[in-house]
């Protein structure tokens, strides 16, 4: 038997169906978060492309006067989150072995805001929403972003084996969805 604190921190304080796109100002305004830290692959950008996608970069440019940003990636690839980093004219960290929370630490600081005032954004259960809860951090499930030709990838498969086990553990995340307000 797994211990109910241990579920807790699988389970995203809030779930959005669709893309990191489904983010809304109002959303941000609604739970007073003043910075986001977003992973980047599958939640900025597809792993199965190489550039930000103009949507997203619109996006990140619109939310921007809105809440301090930062990337915070697994990726050892310093070349890519550098480039999608560089696109986004934010700050990133590579290679943060999340759920560890020492990336999300350093972001933090650059930021210079506390835990529960920033928004952990993300595609995984047992990397971003971990990492974010353990911080006290607002975790924000997200669908993973993908090109319109790509049904199913590896990563995609984790994530699904990733929801079933932590509901097999007893966390749910059907309690936490939000739908995406109209702007």
């Amino acid at each position: 038997m797994v211990p109910q604190n241990w579920i807790q921190l699988l389970e995203p304080d809030l779930y959005l169906p669709g893309s990191v796109l489904s983010i809304t100002p109002q959303l941000i305004q609604q739970y007073q978060v003043q910075g986001m830290i977003f992973d980047v692959d599958d939640t900025i950008v597809s792993t199965r492309t190489q550039d930000v996608s103009p949507d997203v970069a619109q996006w990140i440019q619109e939310i921007k006067p809105l809440v301090r940003i930062a990337l915070v990636s697994n990726n050892l690839k310093h070349s890519r989150i550098r480039r999608v980093a560089k696109r986004l004219e934010v700050p990133y960290y590579f290679g943060a072995g999340k759920p560890s929370r020492r990336s999300l630490r350093k972001a933090l600081v650059q930021m210079d805001l506390q835990p529960h005032q920033v928004a952990m954004v993300g595609d995984r259960l047992f990397t971003d929403v971990l990492a974010g809860n353990r911080l006290g951090m607002l975790s924000i499930l997200v669908d993973p972003i993908h090109p319109p030709q790509v049904s199913v990838t590896k990563t995609g498969l984790l994530r699904a084996f990733e929801i079933w086990l932590s509901r097999r553990l007893g966390a749910s995340i059907s309690n936490k969805v939000q739908q995406p307000s109209s702007p």
